[in-house]
């Protein structure tokens, strides 16, 4: 394992029956950073993170968290990580505080000293006022500070967020947003996985793209947008069109990827000068109609759609472990 690596993943591969969740995979993530972790739902995602957490064993490969092997030392991994999941892990019938000073009791901290941690990180997470209340009437932003906060109650220097502001309105993501930076400034390095593009692009030093078990793209945010062409031609058709691929490949400098049902062609292009006009003159000539056409600097979505062939959606299904997760 690298020294300077606080997660190390080496030829990973998980089988459930007859689905290959990961096959092969290789990933690291350097102390102090984040590492951004995307793909469809049944990619091989959450998988990845029961792994590195210890919950599940690989069926080949090696991996390492915070120099630990973790299938030989689970005991040392886990005592080294904190994890959030897509689910708070709160007990409701406790009020906040007391969700803290039993989670500090149960990692073996003595009741004053939890007591003391717990007004810490109530405080960082800006739940004083409702530090009495009971968890039951939180708000999906509350809840989510608090189950992160209880991640951090025996200062792990490993956090693995899963999907850790699904569900929660923008100003509370915004409000996540800043703990979790504020995190990697006092030292953590982070794995997490997210369905939100803005989220990863915003947050992660590196981003890795996995698709039907397999790590398929990785690389900063800026170079995972250069890798598919400076500018990106988008078009939607009234209706599909069986040419429209090829009239539009002629001016592209790439390849044209067809999503929508035929409805949507997306190429990258070298240069934006007159394609637009050149575009419809193209299709017209077809017989293909255009609802819309435009000429944009790729975003972290055209990235996803290009590699995984499919639109990025927030609101698809978490995975389970016994499916392709």
């Amino acid at each position: 394992m690298n020294k300077n690596n606080m997660i190390e993943a080496e030829a990973i591969s998980k089988r459930y029956g007859e689905t290959q969740a990961l096959d092969r995979v290789d990933l690291e993530v350097a102390a102090g950073t984040i590492l951004s972790v995307l793909g469809p739902n049944g990619a091989g995602k959450t998988t990845g993170v029961r792994i590195l957490t210890t919950l599940t064993k690989p069926d080949s490969g090696r991996a390492w968290v915070a120099g630990h092997d973790v299938v030989a030392e689970a005991a040392a991994v886990r005592r080294k990580i904190g994890v959030t999941g897509q689910d708070a892990t709160l007990d409701d019938a406790l009020t906040g505080r007391q969700n803290l000073v039993m989670v500090g009791e149960l990692s073996r901290l003595r009741r004053a000293e939890a007591k003391r941690r717990a007004v810490e990180l109530l405080g960082l997470f800006e739940l004083e006022d409702a530090a009495d209340r009971i968890v039951k009437g939180y708000s999906g932003g509350m809840r989510r500070r608090l189950d992160l906060a209880a991640s951090l109650v025996m200062r792990p220097p490993v956090l693995f967020l899963d999907e850790p502001t699904t569900g929660l309105d923008p100003t509370s993501r915004r409000r996540m947003w800043t703990m979790i930076r504020e995190l990697v400034t006092d030292g953590a390095t982070l794995w997490l996985t997210t369905q939100y593009l803005d989220e990863a692009d915003a947050l992660a030093d590196r981003i890795a793209v996995i698709d039907h078990g397999r790590l398929i793209a990785q690389g900063t945010p800026l170079e995972l947008k250069a890798a598919i062409g400076s500018q990106l031609l988008e078009v939607t058709l009234a209706s599909p069109h069986a040419g429209a691929a090829e009239a539009i490949e002629a001016l592209a400098s790439g390849s044209v990827h067809i999503t929508g049902g035929g409805l949507r062609l997306r190429a990258p292009v070298a240069s934006e000068h007159g394609l637009v006009i050149s575009a419809l003159r193209a299709l017209d000539e077809i017989g293909a109609q255009v609802d819309d056409i435009v000429v944009h600097r790729p975003s972290l979505d055209d990235v996803f759609a290009t590699l995984t062939g499919v639109a990025p959606s927030p609101d698809q299904d978490e995975e389970t472990e016994g499916v392709a997760a």
